[in-house]
């Protein structure tokens, strides 16, 4: 107790704080709850039971690490109660040796949401070549629940090896609804995307819409990364292009209070996340049944070790209970 009040004294004149860095999102409400002491209960998103509302947004592909940071993630998935979206499985339809790297479900369990990942260039190819049965294949084999299409024009476009989209990404869509066997959930890899393509993605019998937002990992800005400087000096106005979750839930409300069709019900909210009070703001916010997902926190302790993932994610989801005790999400 002495060493306690001892340490207060001496570090009273570093905690001062500034009104100014308030966070303007919420009202802390101290009086009218108890510190939980459960962490959640369970609930059903994707039609698979959920015990955090977490999602592992789909992040890595055929790459060197892709195996231990993908069996990782599957681990925590399985002891947290999260879904999982894997990165592209685009490897996977040209060659068979990254396979394991893929396979999770043993390692996930048969109650999680578990989903696959194509971007809309490979599907709109295989639509046109009479091949989509491999993609089928591929979902199946791996168990998956469904597929997440990753629908990312601005990211082929300055990508040196980029894919060039020869019909609008709703026109494949809509064609692959038409023989899909499974369910599927449609996302951007960054950028978000507006209010127009929103109330069209929400017209479509879709399992879920992942905002993908702008102000995380932004996949258009990594590919200008990567280009030489002449090239990078033209494409780089690209970057500052797109919509933030805040403003595409926005747009989603609007959607739902004109009439809009809303045949999609559900959705994952992911992009700027980058802790719990961004999650539970937006959480609070999202008009429709939501996750909130994340990628590069997720991936940066996933390549470490399992159990400096576990100690992050623990930590994240302790938080976001308190949250949801003690804060109010201020209206406006």
């Amino acid at each position: 107790m002495h060493d306690r009040k001892q340490s207060h004294i001496e570090l009273a004149f570093q905690s001062q704080t500034n009104k100014e860095l308030a966070d303007p999102r919420f009202r802390y409400e101290p009086m009218l709850s108890a510190h939980p002491l459960e962490l959640f209960h369970e609930f059903t998103f994707l039609g698979k039971p959920f015990k955090v509302p977490l999602w592992v947004s789909s992040m890595t592909g055929g790459t060197q690490m892709a195996g231990k940071i993908n069996h990782n993630l599957a681990r925590i998935c399985r002891d947290f109660g999260m879904g999982m979206g894997l990165g592209s499985c685009r490897i996977l339809l040209e060659e068979e040796g990254h396979f394991k790297d893929f396979d999770l479900r043993d390692t996930l369990g048969d109650d999680a949401a578990f989903y696959a990942n194509i971007g809309i260039s490979q599907l709109e190819q295989l639509l046109a070549g009479g091949k989509i049965n491999r993609l089928h294949d591929v979902v199946k084999r791996l168990r998956t629940d469904g597929l997440i299409v990753h629908v990312n024009p601005l990211q082929e476009w300055v990508q040196a090896e980029g894919d060039r989209l020869t019909e609008p990404p709703l026109t494949t869509l809509n064609r692959f609804l038409e023989q899909c066997p499974y369910k599927v959930i449609v996302k951007e890899v960054g950028q978000g995307m507006g209010k127009d393509s929103l109330r069209a993605l929400l017209a479509l019998p879709l399992e879920a819409i992942e905002t993908s937002g702008y102000g995380g990992t932004n996949f258009s800005r990594l590919e200008v990364l990567r280009q030489d400087d002449a090239s990078k000096d033209a494409l780089r106005a690209f970057e500052n292009i797109g919509e933030d979750t805040e403003s595409m839930l926005d747009a989603i409300l609007e959607i739902r209070q004109e009439g809009g069709v809303m045949e999609c019900k559900q959705l994952i909210l992911s992009g700027g996340i980058r802790n719990f009070l961004d999650g539970y703001y937006l959480l609070e916010k999202s008009p429709l049944p939501a996750v909130y997902g994340q990628a590069s926190n997720f991936l940066r302790y996933a390549r470490q070790s399992y159990e400096a993932l576990h100690a992050y994610v623990e930590s994240q989801v302790k938080a976001l209970r308190m949250a949801q005790a003690f804060l109010r999400i201020k209206p406006g």
